[in-house]
């Protein structure tokens, strides 16, 4: 396990260690903070972030007054251990401004959606896991894979049909709706995004 002594704090004038939270799910960078000793110790002990507030100069837990928590999947430091980069789950909006990441871009708040289609595969996952009762997903999953397959094929001729008759909005719903029947599909065969990344990347190369 990473201990603050591992860590190259001395380096910074004041001791203190940066701290990039990322939204474990959908990889989207939410905040940066920043860390001593004492906000790192009680972060690790409690499994959320506390940060060192430099304004107030005294330790500060994210969402210890709008209970927006973000609790911790995993740490990691930097190659030059400077530098934390830290996964979490987030109970709400990482941002003051209620917006979900810091980072929001000025002509519109579009990092809330980026990384939505991890999200929803985590959400897909889960359904697979529990099999709600009155859940489409949990009918799909019942059907089998002939029937996912199936529907993969109906969403993918409808959302060709839409992108020759030149239909942008018609197109965006039916990629959408292929777009989840595949991650079902996805889940159905035991694979994820990160195998089809993988798989693209090889490519690549």
């Amino acid at each position: 396990m990473l201990k603050f002594s591992d860590l190259n704090a001395s380096k910074n004038a004041d001791g203190l260690v940066p701290a990039v939270i990322q939204d474990a799910r959908t990889l989207a960078v939410l905040m940066v903070g920043y860390m001593n000793e004492e906000a790192f110790e009680k972060s690790m002990k409690e499994g959320r972030v506390t940060f060192f507030s430099r304004t107030k100069q005294r330790l500060w837990t994210k969402g210890e007054t709008s209970g927006n928590f973000l609790d911790i999947v995993s740490v990691a430091a930097d190659c030059d251990a400077d530098t934390l980069l830290i996964k979490v789950l987030p109970h709400g909006p990482a941002c003051h401004k209620g917006t979900t990441t810091c980072f929001a871009n000025a002509d519109g708040d579009t990092a809330d959606t980026e990384g939505f289609v991890r999200y929803l595969q985590t959400v897909i996952q889960k359904r697979h896991a529990e099999m709600p009762e009155g859940s489409y997903t949990t009918r799909l999953f019942t059907k089998g894979v002939n029937k996912i397959a199936q529907k993969v094929g109906e969403e993918a001729v409808e959302t060709v049909i839409e992108a020759v008759d030149g239909n942008r909005d018609g197109f965006i719903y039916e990629a959408s709706d292929l777009i989840y029947h595949l991650l079902v599909l996805l889940e159905q065969m035991g694979c994820t995004i990160t195998d089809i990344e993988k798989e693209l990347a090889s490519r690549h190369k």
